[in-house]
């Protein structure tokens, strides 16, 4: 007599088996196939920058079981699945149920939530549709104490600079993101709050966006999300060197968060791009009474990653990923907006982008350029060019900016000239012990008619979990002028001296 085993109890047997043995796809180049594993689990493997396809049979759809390794996988970023097989890209690694086994496997599915290292908790997962949640959250200790208790403007004008030293939890950010009724339709939606700037306009946000994923060419969006005006807009925070606080000249050129569509993805193989029409370069503390009604703001951007086809997770800031084959970059954004007086956030609001002259006045301040002048519309268009290296845990990143502003409206503006202003950014960090310990230093200038700001800083990542979900950052500041600054950000515009700040964060 046979012994028989049901079905299900089978299928989880083939689970707990496949994930005991070493994986049975990898790969060494990108769009490799693999031998598919029948009626069972399918490990699928990819490593920082490859593309790899296991051959499968899909036509009764696919499930992630558990990924397997450090990177996320989250489908249709890093996982998916067509006719041929199931890719997996940039890292992502797990265990995946096809054919006869899928609907066996289903039913074993845990109703806890799964962890995805640096992509949250999967909350909810199910034939309709798919949750993840995350947090973000750090306490910062701030000393401003040294700086000067004064600056003087290029327009001759005294004012006081606040010199502070508290303890915040200054900022708190849980995104929901999944899809609903198919994978490629996709959902990103936050609540965001920077403690620090209580009682300013949108000091709390709820904000988020909604997008059409096609293919890996082609993905189409809509709602609030950052203009991909420089690096450090593209989408990678909060996974810079310092803990949320851009160098001086980054801050200055910059765009920042705001209310558009967009359309983004691979040109070609390494070659990426983004292009965004939007309200203007930032809605936050903005509300749409404000606005005018020409959507008249456009943000490109081309990133090439000649070597590998990817510069760590989420391209990352430094080399936490500890690349063991030369990674790459070199990107280009041009930004383009018709700004106007109304539609610019208050001076200490969150996210501040205010249009600033390299002295850190705002260009629409009454009087400024002298009596009965106003400015109340400007021309601004912006170009950055970045480029960076990782290897073995060492990183070198830097930046360099244009802007333009001119085309004025308003009040007596006929003499103001139009303005040019240049700067850059320089970041060198090193994992001085791998998993735990980075260092790295800053340096960053503007070069204007109204003023030449400056800043290094110097700085230090504990990762005392020896992941990128909990750092113990610290980091000393010696800035000359700075341009810019407000209430989130480490220091007032004006600012020049020393400045420390020991941040604690989370973020999963």
């Amino acid at each position: 007599m046979s012994l028989s085993i049901p079905r299900a109890a089978a299928a989880a047997v083939a689970i707990l088996m496949a994930l005991a043995v070493p994986t049975l796809a990898g790969g060494q180049t990108p769009d490799q196939t693999q031998p598919a594993a029948p009626q069972g689990i399918i490990l699928c493997t990819s490593q920082p920058g490859e593309r790899i396809l296991c051959a499968a049979d899909t036509s009764a759809g696919v499930a992630l079981v558990r990924s397997t390794g450090k990177a996320p996988c989250l489908l249709g970023e890093s996982w998916g699945y067509d006719k041929n097989g199931i890719w997996v890209s940039d890292g992502c690694s797990g265990a995946f149920a096809a054919g006869q086994l899928l609907q066996q496997v289903q039913q074993q599915r845990q109703k806890a939530p799964d962890y995805v290292p640096n992509g949250g908790f999967l909350l909810f997962t199910g034939e309709k549709g798919e949750m993840y949640l995350r947090l973000f959250s750090y306490v910062r200790y701030l000393n401003q104490r040294n700086i000067d208790e004064t600056y003087t403007d290029a327009f001759g004008n005294t004012k006081t600079v606040q010199r502070r030293q508290d303890i915040q939890l200054a900022k708190f950010f849980a995104p929901f993101s999944g899809w609903f009724l198919t994978p490629k339709f996709r959902y990103y939606l936050y609540v965001w709050s920077s403690n620090a700037s209580q009682g300013d306009p949108a000091q709390v946000v709820g904000a988020g966006n909604l997008s059409y994923v096609f293919n890996r060419f082609i993905a189409v969006g809509g709602g609030i999300t950052s203009l991909p005006s420089t690096r450090s807009t593209e989408g990678q925070f909060p996974y810079w060197l310092t803990v949320d606080a851009r160098p001086i000249a980054d801050e200055f050129f910059r765009g920042s968060y705001t209310n558009g569509v967009w359309v983004k993805g691979e040109l070609v193989e390494r070659v990426k791009y983004n292009a965004m029409f939007a309200t203007n370069l930032s809605i936050l503390g903005v509300s749409a009474a404000q606005l005018d009604n020409r959507m008249d703001t456009q943000s490109y951007a081309l990133t090439w990653l000649p070597t590998t086809g990817e510069f760590g997770l989420w391209g990352t800031f430094g080399d936490f990923d500890y690349h063991e084959k030369l990674a790459t970059r070199l990107a280009l954004h041009f930004t383009h907006s018709l700004e106007d007086k109304q539609s610019q956030p208050g001076t200490t609001a969150i996210e501040n982008s205010q249009i600033r002259l390299s002295d850190g006045s705002v260009i629409f301040t009454p009087d400024l350029f002298g009596p009965g002048i106003a400015v109340e519309t400007v021309d601004y268009k912006m170009l950055s060019l970045d480029g960076g290296l990782k290897y073995r845990g060492l990183s070198l990143e830097g930046e360099f900016y244009t802007r333009w502003l001119g085309k004025y409206t308003g009040s007596n503006v006929g003499g103001i000239p139009d303005l040019t202003d240049t700067g850059y950014q320089l970041q060198a960090s090193a994992m001085a012990i791998k998993d735990v310990l980075q260092l790295y230093v800053t340096g960053s200038q503007v070069f204007g008619d109204y003023g030449k700001p400056s800043e290094f800083r110097v700085g230090e990542n504990f990762y005392f979990m020896k992941q990128r979900g909990l750092r113990l950052n610290a980091e000393f500041i010696e800035v000359h002028h700075s341009p810019v600054g407000y209430t989130a950000y480490p220091m007032p515009v004006g600012a020049s001296g020393p400045i420390f700040h020991v941040n604690l964060e989370m973020n999963f």
